[in-house]
């Protein structure tokens, strides 16, 4: 048995579950998210508690047991708390702004690179080195994080670039002269 899928999730008040068929509808004070889960699985609501079961002990259904767990407590989670990851610009003139809803990143290109987060998404920028996003959907969240992140990534030279905050970055040596 999944040590993650048989966990129940605790539902916080506040949290409306809505189960259509295969359908997640999960609505909280930070907004509404819904997914489609797969049709082995089910889930249903008990006493403030989500269980997730599967039909079989299968290798497939094991591992969507524990994953359909995750995705839903995420949901949870994202429309009680939400998500945040934040990023540091390391470097000499490296900086980011904010244009709109826009994130404008000036990192060593010809040309400011500039990026839309969508409507889902807040990010801000509390200092030129520094950005945070923010939203419900973990998924979201993690995938811009990472598209910002891969416009400069760090380099292991100087350690140049844009990094998650607490990231830490393998270093190597320089060219070492020739000695004679």
């Amino acid at each position: 048995m999944s040590r993650i899928g048989r966990m129940p999730i605790d539902v916080p008040a506040g949290v409306e579950i809505k189960l259509d068929g295969h359908k997640i509808n999960v609505k909280g004070p930070k907004g509404e998210l819904q997914r489609e889960l797969h049709p082995d699985i089910t889930v249903a609501v008990e006493n403030n508690q989500i269980l997730v079961t599967r039909p079989s002990d299968e290798k497939e259904h094991r591992s969507l047991h524990g994953l359909t767990r995750a995705l839903v407590n995420n949901m949870v989670v994202g429309v009680t708390k939400g998500f945040e990851k934040k990023l540091e610009l390391v470097g000499v003139g490296y900086r980011a702004a904010k244009q709109g809803n826009n994130l404008i990143l000036t990192v060593g290109y010809s040309h400011p690179v500039e990026m839309d987060p969508g409507k889902d998404l807040n990010v801000e920028v509390p200092a030129p080195t520094r950005i945070t996003v923010s939203g419900t959907d973990k998924e979201k969240v993690g995938a811009f994080a990472a598209n910002v992140r891969a416009v400069r990534e760090p380099e292991p030279y100087k350690g140049k670039g844009i990094k998650y905050e607490g990231e830490i970055i393998k270093r190597k040596a320089g060219k070492a002269g020739v000695k004679k």
